[in-house]
């Protein structure tokens, strides 16, 4: 039997990336949401066999600029009360926690690049554990506080909290695994302000990305492939 994932998206250049033919050689059948259409909160939150909630250029904590954020922050929380399988990725990841009581603010930093992610004893017996030694592509300047009943996977040097799950049903990433090379080159054409204002350049960022691309899209399509076999 067909299995159904969701994936809402909120930009369409921050798309499944490395992660769709994994979904796919693992027999789901892939529909693309906007997060941002007036009707998504109309869909049923629980239906999906798996929902994926990727990245955004906006920040959960703007529920009263943006009031879609608000609408899927409560979508989801219906979902992950009814302990149904989702992944978060980024944006995807702090809306998450804040769906299940943590908060989401403004970090100390934006990172834009490739960074070491340092795995807890959880994190080295998770699905995350393929990232050991393995930098991952990093773009955001938010963070959020680790809600009540989740485990802690992962930190790095700038943010304590690069990665949670709660049992093998909900795994959370604040790190970018799914980009593709074409991806980062569009993120870096179209954020070429972000990347000066952080004193580094294209070329510099594209020299990393050609170091550690591979190797990170490698770890991502395994990093998935045993979370999907969990579940």
């Amino acid at each position: 039997m067909t299995k159904r994932a969701l994936v809402v998206q909120h930009d369409p250049t921050i798309h499944l990336g490395n992660l769709e033919p994994v979904l796919r050689e693992a027999g789901y059948d892939i529909e693309v949401v906007d997060a941002t259409s007036a009707d998504f909160a109309q869909l049923d939150a629980r239906a999906a066999d798996l929902v994926i909630v990727l990245g955004n250029d906006h920040g959960v904590y703007e529920k009263d600029r943006r009031p879609y954020i608000a609408a899927e922050e409560e979508w989801l929380a219906d979902r992950l009360s009814q302990h149904r399988p989702t992944l978060g990725v980024c944006f995807g990841a702090q809306i998450m926690a804040s769906a299940l009581g943590g908060e989401v603010f403004r970090g100390p930093s934006t990172q834009i690049g490739f960074r070491s992610v340092e795995l807890t004893e959880a994190g080295a017996d998770s699905p995350v554990a393929v990232f050991e030694g393995v930098p991952v592509l990093q773009w955001h300047g938010d963070t959020f506080t680790l809600p009540s009943g989740v485990t802690r996977l992962a930190g790095s040097s700038d943010y304590a909290n690069e990665a949670f799950a709660i049992g093998n049903w909900a795994l959370a990433m604040q790190f970018h695994p799914e980009t593709t090379t074409a991806m980062y080159e569009q993120w870096l054409a179209d954020g070429r302000e972000s990347v000066a204002n952080q004193g580094l350049t294209l070329e510099q960022l594209l020299i990393e990305d050609q170091r550690n691309s591979a190797a990170m899209q490698a770890a991502s399509a395994k990093m998935l492939t045993r979370w999907l076999a969990a579940l």
